[in-house]
């Protein structure tokens, strides 16, 4: 779609409707969930897309310095601030018709819209305030060293008057759209697990996380880290 033709009030992609399973016992989201990747707008972006779908309730951020995205060669990637629009940034990278068709054919320019369609602009894991960022009962990263970056900027905060349990888990994820489609739907199963626990979360988290885990490493290997933080 040319740039002028770009509009604001984008429809919300669809995705399977993650009919919770007869175990979870709720249909409504009773634990409130963060995704985080690097730039917020690929992998983080599509869980927000699919937990939200599914009646969850969740936010999604990055943890980078910038949005990096892919530009013509690796040495010339696109840059934006946290916070640029993303209809801004389909505007500018859509802005002539050879960049366009460029970033369509990346799929740079499909991120942007997703992303238009699910809240207004990426948001930074770390410039969110910890009154903010205590709500959440559980945090997905989708690489190690970004789960690290959320325990480690976790661990230097200053603890709130609740000082709440949040229950950090990574899901190892290439940063790239085919990956983050399979492993959306991979989360959307563990928060399944996670919303069927009882009221006991903080002891049964572990134990829910290593046993999936074991039943993705029989047909979908896939690394999985926990870290119990309180903040």
């Amino acid at each position: 779609m040319p740039a002028g033709g770009y509009s604001q009030k984008l429809p919300r992609p669809s995705t399977p409707p993650g009919v919770p399973p007869p175990e979870a016992r709720r249909v409504f989201s009773k634990l409130s969930y963060g995704v985080v990747c690097s730039s917020n707008i690929n992998r983080s972006m599509e869980a927000h897309l699919v937990l939200g779908n599914a009646g969850l309730r969740v936010e999604s951020y990055g943890t980078g310095t910038q949005v990096r995205l892919p530009g013509r060669t690796a040495m010339e990637p696109r840059i934006f601030k946290f916070g640029t629009p993303y209809e801004e940034m389909y505007n500018n990278l859509s802005a002539t018709p050879e960049d366009e068709a460029f970033f369509v054919r990346n799929g740079v320019l499909q991120l942007c819209r997703r992303g238009a369609a699910v809240k207004k602009a990426p948001q930074r894991w770390q410039d969110m305030s910890s009154e903010f960022v205590s709500t959440h009962n559980v945090v997905i990263a989708f690489e190690e060293r970004i789960y690290d970056a959320v325990v480690e900027d976790l661990q230097i905060r200053e603890p709130t008057e609740n000082f709440a349990p949040i229950h950090v888990i990574c899901l190892d994820t290439k940063d790239n759209p085919h990956e983050a489609l399979l492993q959306g739907r991979v989360a959307l199963e563990l928060c399944w697990k996670l919303e069927a626990s009882s009221d006991t979360l903080d002891t049964d988290a572990a134990m829910i996380v290593d046993q999936f885990q074991n039943e993705r490493m029989t047909h979908t290997p896939i690394k999985v880290l926990y870290q119990l933080c309180y903040l």
